[in-house]
């Protein structure tokens, strides 16, 4: 009787660069939560979408219809148009804002929704980037509604209109990490409508959204200087009316100071609230 013969030694792998090399950190986040993001919209986008496409247009119809008849023009341009391009502004703004205080209290204080998250190996500063992101995206095709409703009613067409998605895209980022900032800020939920009040909508007052700031008083333009509202409305309204200059680089490097500054207090505030 002859024994069966040893089996070979299995061979080993030595491990590769390519093994070793961590993958980017950030994308399973953003891949994560845009796939449920996308679920959620796919099954209850009618809810989602109607008040942020709807009240922008009510406003441009109400105020257009109302105004055009008392004001021609301002800077030079017809009331509408003036009007429109200004709630391309406020549309991602309230979006933006909304998602970033309200959805994102309820997920992290009701749902318990980021608590879940966390326990994967995920930090915080990926989830409120990926957050972000989704809710910047939405507002910014949310905000080409009002765009094209102001292309129909004669807003020439011209190559810099293409920038104002981009525009709106980051600011629509700057926005709602502001708005994931204040959602850590207040003890209650109800506390974020006096945000609202009192704070949004005075900024869009003097953001230059309804009229000109030209001939406000000094304190007000001082307002508007710090105010990234305003410096988006300046950055949306020269691209859509083919005015771009040297001077929206400025308006530019402060929309991006401000959206680091966000990132970084929605990035503290979410991780004292989560683990605090």
């Amino acid at each position: 009787m002859t024994s069966a013969a040893p089996a070979p030694p299995a061979k080993t792998l030595a491990p590769t660069a390519a093994d070793d090399a961590p993958a980017p950190a950030l994308l399973p986040a953003l891949r994560a939560v845009w796939r449920r993001e996308l679920l959620l919209f796919r099954r209850y986008w009618p809810a989602i979408t109607f008040g942020s496409l709807i009240e922008p247009l009510v406003y441009l119809a109400g105020f257009g219809a109302g105004f055009n008849h008392l004001v021609n023009s301002a800077e030079g341009r017809p009331y509408p148009q003036f009007l429109g391009v200004g709630m391309v502004v406020t549309s991602v703004l309230f979006a933006s804002a909304f998602a970033g205080m309200f959805e994102t209290y309820n997920r992290r204080c009701y749902q318990h929704l980021y608590d879940a998250v966390l326990s994967r190996p995920v930090d915080v500063w990926e989830l409120v980037t990926a957050e972000a992101s989704w809710i910047a995206a939405k507002s910014a095709v949310y905000s080409s509604v009002p765009l094209l409703v102001t292309i129909a009613i004669g807003l020439p067409l011209g190559p810099s209109l293409l920038l104002v998605p981009l525009i709106t895209l980051v600011s629509g980022l700057a926005f709602a990490l502001g708005g994931m900032w204040v959602s850590t800020l207040v003890p209650a939920i109800d506390w974020l409508r006096l945000v609202v009040s009192g704070v949004l909508t005075p900024l869009v007052m003097a953001a230059g959204v309804f009229f000109p700031l030209s001939g406000l008083s000094g304190w007000l333009r001082i307002v508007a200087a710090v105010n990234p509202i305003y410096h988006c409305m300046q950055l949306v309204r020269h691209a859509a009316f083919g005015t771009l200059g040297a001077v929206d680089l400025l308006h530019l490097a402060v929309l991006g100071c401000c959206t680091a500054a966000a990132w970084f207090l929605a990035v503290r505030g979410m991780s004292r609230r989560l683990f605090d």
